[in-house]
């Protein structure tokens, strides 16, 4: 086990530096850069541009060298420093902007996909083991109802909800006093009260999509002859159901962690939006339509880094839950 970690571990660095390098790459694929496009907006608002100070500016950030070399730059300062480098559209430092953010949207992350699997598969092994039951029926039914209707339409109906029942501001993730003022008690008191809707919209599909997958892998384990050899051999109904058929038809969940990490922490873009929340989604639109490549780049890399985790961590899971998998590589 720990020789399949350690190989797993080892690839992820070739991995992320061929990441990298397609990051740059893409970001850079538009005609121009951001003081190009700031300069035409600075035009279209009717305000006098001084090509010195552009010169001087692009110059400063090196976005007149080549793209090998603007991309060791980039690359050589993240390793060797922690600097993300400069946003051009904020005029801070990158990682200025996006620690606070990456912190608030990685509390909505691990708190949407705790609660996810703590109420999809209990329903999920509960409505397989009691098919056509009318209970079952009931949990399709809200699963579906779950499935089809969009996150950002469930934001809008909660904060309507909010303000028309008990007349709640829900959006954003802090009370207008809170937005930037220092961390203290009465300000993670504020996020809690907050931080339960963007939650809420977000586990609801989740939710519904994963009891629908739990349920269809477990039924068909159920019908597997090795489950009647079990039964017979005298073990009770639920030790045997969580000991055998539960552990092979979770894998397929477990898995999904390679791209629901990454999902949840780009902060679902137009939930985000929706709701006004200070995540990295808004963020991240932001610094793409504007071509800060810098700002840009980094929130991709660490979208990217956490796909690559995620995966890793699905490896480990599957590897821990399944036996099957360690000995498939060990005979290999």
């Amino acid at each position: 086990m720990i020789e399949y970690i350690i190989r797993r571990v080892l690839i992820m660095f070739p991995t992320l530096f061929v990441i990298s390098v397609i990051v740059f790459t893409v970001i850079q694929l538009p005609p121009g850069d951001f003081l190009t496009t700031y300069a035409i907006n600075l035009e279209q608002s009717g305000e006098p541009v001084a090509m010195e100070v552009l010169d001087a500016l692009r110059e400063r950030y090196g976005l007149d060298k080549p793209m090998v070399v603007q991309y060791f730059k980039w690359i050589g300062g993240i390793l060797l420093r922690g600097d993300f480098g400069q946003s051009f559209g904020h005029w801070r430092p990158v990682k200025d902007l996006i620690w606070e953010r990456l912190g608030l949207t990685a509390s909505i992350a691990l708190i949407t996909i705790v609660i996810t699997w703590m109420i999809a598969v209990p329903i999920g092994i509960y409505s397989a083991t009691h098919q056509y039951k009318l209970s079952d029926y009931a949990f399709t039914f809200v699963g579906y109802i779950g499935l089809s209707i969009p996150a950002f339409m469930l934001a809008l109906l909660v904060m309507n909800a909010a303000h028309m029942k008990f007349g709640l501001d829900v959006g954003g993730l802090f009370s207008d006093e809170f937005i930037d003022a220092p961390w203290s008690l009465a300000r993670v008191v504020d996020l809690l009260q907050h931080i339960w809707v963007p939650v809420l919209v977000l586990s609801v599909g989740g939710t519904a999509g994963l009891i629908r997958v739990m349920r269809a892998n477990l039924l068909d384990q159920l019908e597997l002859p090795y489950v009647e050899t079990a039964r017979a051999s005298g073990l009770s109904e639920t030790k045997l159901l969580l000991k055998y058929p539960v552990r092979v038809a979770i894998n397929p969940i477990v898995s999904t962690i390679g791209w629901m990490l990454p999902q949840l922490f780009s902060g679902s873009v137009i939930v985000a939006m929706v709701l006004s929340l200070q995540t990295t989604g808004p963020l991240l639109l932001r610094a793409l339509m504007d071509q800060d490549m810098h700002l840009a780049g980094a929130m991709i890399m660490i979208l990217s880094a956490l796909t690559v985790v995620g995966t890793l961590i699905s490896d480990i899971l599957l590897a821990w839950v399944d036996p099957r998998i360690r000995f498939e590589r060990q005979t290999s």
